[in-house]
């Protein structure tokens, strides 16, 4: 590929699949996305589709080609990024066994309960550097066992989302690093499979591809790959990286202390460290930058919560923009226009954002959303705010965990979809204390995986060189009346979730399908 000067990135989202085409010297020169589908066919469920990712990905690739703007040979590499750590499963001949089960799935409850009873919880943090919770696989891969068995006894790999595009790029199985650390089986300090849990599943190391670092190249675009795509064959692929690292990176974490707060179809909560530190209530990741870390967070619904409100509950307010001048905005810039100029905790309105369970910090799959306070004044605006501030709130509660570890972030920057709402800007700006950057360039995980691959090949030198792609755009800066206000809120959506858990836990049983 001697003389490429442009590479791609690819971003396996839970509501799209987007790919970019980057140039060396630092611009995005196209885009393209197609819309996904989270599948959740009972509560807590959250499943997707690996054909519809491969499909999606195929015709995003094959627009930046026929854009015109570069030729095949132009193209030095590309780079995958994925949710994590979301389970696939394949049979002998590398085809999916069943629709995959995503990093906010929450139907393991049972089967965490039974791990967390062949493990020590305190061995399995010190081993793994994380927590046994509704993201780890080896609950995930039980739940299989005893619900699908003619699944699990057919499956013979076990893969993340981004590796599976991967493999169908090139044909051949791997693992990145951090779908490995996510997964609750790789041991931290070794860096290998640790076998006891291994064991406890009943799942051996071979059905698990060779762990690459994200700028290893795993293989190349095959022929019929490239007849689809209009690439080169040949094109080398990477292992490619998490995508919500690959987003806090090309945000500009890439110093100690920043944090990044993502308003994506799940929240996500990075902070950049210079060394690992652990904590039960987080995850750690490897950072894409050598040496780096990231302690981060993951919220399982925050812009989904919005758009299911939206989407389901909220219809009426279009007629409401119509009647306000606003006919040309979508509906969540109408609700946005609607609900800016409500107070803080609307009309004594709070919500827990826990639709699909709860990740971090409090690791609950059985947590559910509840609007507490509703009333019959309440409109479509109130309810609207009030699921923006619980996000807010949930990043909150992730910065109490890093104070008591004492980090305190540098700075704040704001990504992904949500973060183009200025009112969910200001809001989690007043709720968090602290200012808020934005950059209203910032195509996110695509980037970042397009970055990735172009160190790998040397179409990129330094990571610092990051930086070209994207400047702040926008700060918001915090009201100290609404912050005094929200402090008081957060300590009430604190005290409801404390209050509700055993009526959680009850409900559950109650509720569970017979």
């Amino acid at each position: 590929m001697a003389g490429a000067s442009h590479v791609i990135g690819v971003d396996i989202g839970t509501t799209a699949v987007k790919s970019v085409l980057c140039e060396a010297g630092g611009r995005v020169i196209a885009e393209a996305s197609r819309p996904g589908e989270l599948i959740s066919a009972r509560p807590g469920w959250a499943e997707q589709d690996p054909e519809q990712w491969w499909l999606a990905t195929v015709d995003t690739i094959r627009e930046l080609m026929d854009s015109g703007r570069v030729a095949a040979q132009d193209i030095a590499a590309i780079g995958v990024s994925g949710m994590v750590p979301a389970l696939v499963v394949l049979d002998s001949a590398g085809r999916p066994l069943r629709p995959s089960i995503q990093q906010n799935d929450a139907r393991t409850a049972a089967q965490i309960r039974w791990f967390k009873d062949v493990v020590r919880e305190d061995e399995f943090f010190r081993v793994t550097g994380g927590s046994v919770n509704q993201q780890s696989i080896p609950p995930k891969l039980r739940w299989l066992a005893d619900s699908e068995p003619r699944v699990y006894a057919a499956a013979r790999w076990f893969v993340g989302s981004y590796d599976y595009v991967n493999y169908r790029l090139t044909g051949n199985l791997s693992l990145e690093r951090n779908w490995a650390l996510e997964s609750g089986f790789l041991d931290l300090t070794t860096g290998g499979w640790h076998q006891p849990y291994m064991d406890a599943v009943g799942v051996t190391p071979d059905q698990f591809p060779p762990v690459r670092e994200p700028t290893a190249i795993v293989g190349e675009v095959t022929p019929a790959v490239a007849a689809l795509t209009g690439l080169k064959c040949g094109t080398p692929v990477v292992a490619g990286c998490a995508d919500h690292v690959a987003s806090a990176f090309a945000a500009g974490l890439t110093g100690a202390g920043d944090l990044n707060i993502k308003f994506g179809g799940a929240g996500d909560v990075l902070f950049c460290l210079n060394r690992p530190d652990t904590d039960p209530r987080l995850f750690i990741d490897y950072h894409l930058i050598p040496g780096k870390f990231l302690l981060n967070g993951c919220m399982a619904a925050s812009g989904s919560a919005v758009r299911w409100f939206a989407r389901g509950f909220a219809a009426g307010s279009l007629e409401q923009g119509r009647a306000t001048g606003q006919a040309g905005a979508n509906i969540y810039e109408q609700l946005d226009a609607a609900a800016a100029d409500l107070a803080p905790g609307p009309d004594s309105l709070v919500v827990l954002p826990y639709f699909i369970g709860e990740k971090t910090p409090i690791h609950d799959p059985l947590a559910r959303g509840v609007f507490f306070g509703l009333s019959l004044h309440h409109t479509p605006a109130h309810v609207h705010r009030a699921i923006m501030e619980a996000v807010a709130f949930g990043f909150r509660h992730h910065l109490d965990v890093l104070a008591e570890r004492g980090h305190l972030p540098v700075k704040v920057v704001a990504t992904d979809g949500g973060a183009r709402s200025k009112l969910w800007r200001q809001i989690s700006a007043d709720v968090l204390g602290v200012p808020v950057l934005y950059r209203a360039r910032h195509p996110g995980s695509a980037l970042g995986a397009a970055f990735v691959a172009g160190m790998a090949v040397g179409v990129f030198e330094e990571w610092a060189e990051i930086e070209r792609f994207s400047e702040v755009t926008d700060v918001t800066q915090p009201d100290a009346a609404r912050s005094a206000a929200y402090s008081e809120l957060y300590g009430i959506y604190r005290e409801i979730y404390v209050a509700l858990k055993p009526s959680l836990e009850r409900l559950a049983r109650v509720g569970a399908p017979r």
